[in-house]
């Protein structure tokens, strides 16, 4: 249950369009604002305070947990909204972060995400990558899609998810979605079980392991559409990357799988805007004859040169995608050249 207290602090938080709230010793109660921190009380927590406020996110036994395993993550649901916790020891110092998840799922539309990733999203079957870095909205963008399938194919969706941030209410299809470490122990175990749950559309929150990775490969190959997330800095990195979680004598059927398998990647940033907002960047990769040899062969560094001349193929360059985002007057020259840095633009 959600405290008064708490209640106070998430809607002042949400008032102000922050997506977490930190409870920190020797610091005021601060919210993450676009990519900003701002204090939202004026004094700064005592230690007395910070393990009350901390303490009010948990029942007596999580507490019980917390203290033996030192580190304690949770889901908290009002009639306001969701909420997914971790609580924390810090210098000796019990402190939380509570990121407020959205609610209903954002449409390909509303996140302008380009044509191609709503036909990736009508693909029958095959593998669908969404990469970034951490908290640039690889979980909405999959979410969007899932949102896609559900509002016009009558189909078979699970999704497995840590936690699960975004609630589908069925429409067309039906949507199955299992929390790890709630409705399943890992992504690997649901994975496996979905496997034998009559499937059209497995979405997997994010590959962590090898088995995850390979039976989701073997899924894309047996005609499922899967979709998932990966951490990575650019969509050249992802083979790397990918197999980096495999032994290398295994790095052979890896290759072949994710070449027969791959229908695209997405790799996209959150840039912020001139009127404070968000808005997503990406660069876009789609299965043709050469990007399947390159990942046969394990050259991911010429897929940015496949990118940069595939436009017919659906296909978007990190600065293509900046560069509409400058003529449509929504980001600065500055964020442009500051993003671009990162992609060799």
């Amino acid at each position: 249950m959600v405290t008064d207290t708490i209640k106070k602090i998430l809607k002042t938080a949400k008032s102000k369009k922050a997506s977490d709230v930190h409870i920190c010793v020797g610091a005021p109660i601060i919210c993450r604002i676009g990519k900003d921190l701002v204090p939202i009380s004026d004094k700064p927590l005592s230690s007395d305070m910070s393990r009350k406020l901390s303490y009010e996110l948990l029942s007596a036994e999580q507490i019980g947990l917390f203290e033996k395993l030192l580190d304690y993550d949770l889901m908290l649901a009002d009639e306001e909204g969701r909420y997914r916790v971790n609580i924390n020891y810090n210098d000796g110092n019990v402190g939380a972060i509570i990121r407020i998840l959205p609610g209903q799922p954002k449409t390909l539309q509303e996140l302008h995400l380009p044509p191609i990733v709503r036909e990736l999203s009508h693909r029958t079957k095959g593998f669908v990558l969404i990469t970034g870095s951490t908290s640039q909205g690889k979980t909405t963008t999959m979410s969007a899609m899932i949102d896609e399938i559900n509002r016009n194919y009558k189909k078979h969706v699970i999704t497995i998810e840590d936690p699960i941030e975004y609630m589908q209410v069925n429409d067309k299809s039906i949507v199955r979605q299992r929390g790890v470490g709630k409705d399943t122990q890992s992504f690997s175990s649901g994975l496996r079980a979905a496997l034998r749950q009559d499937p059209d559309v497995i979405a997997i929150g994010e590959m962590r392991d090898y088995d995850t990775i390979k039976i989701a490969l073997t899924a894309a190959e047996t005609g499922v559409l899967v979709i998932s997330t990966l951490h990575v800095i650019s969509i050249d990195k992802m083979l790397e990357r990918l197999l980096s979680y495999g032994l290398s004598s295994d790095e052979n059927n890896l290759r072949y799988s994710l070449a027969d398998s791959l229908q695209g990647a997405i790799h996209q940033e959150l840039v912020p805007t001139i009127d404070g907002g968000k808005r997503v960047a990406c660069e876009i990769l789609t299965s043709t004859d050469a990007v399947r040899n390159l990942v046969r062969k394990g050259t991911g560094y010429h897929l940015k040169t496949i990118m940069a001349t595939g436009a017919k193929f659906g296909m978007v360059t990190m600065k293509q995608s900046i560069d509409r985002l400058l003529e449509e007057g929504v980001i600065s020259e500055d964020t442009a050249s500051r993003v671009l840095m990162n992609y060799g633009g």
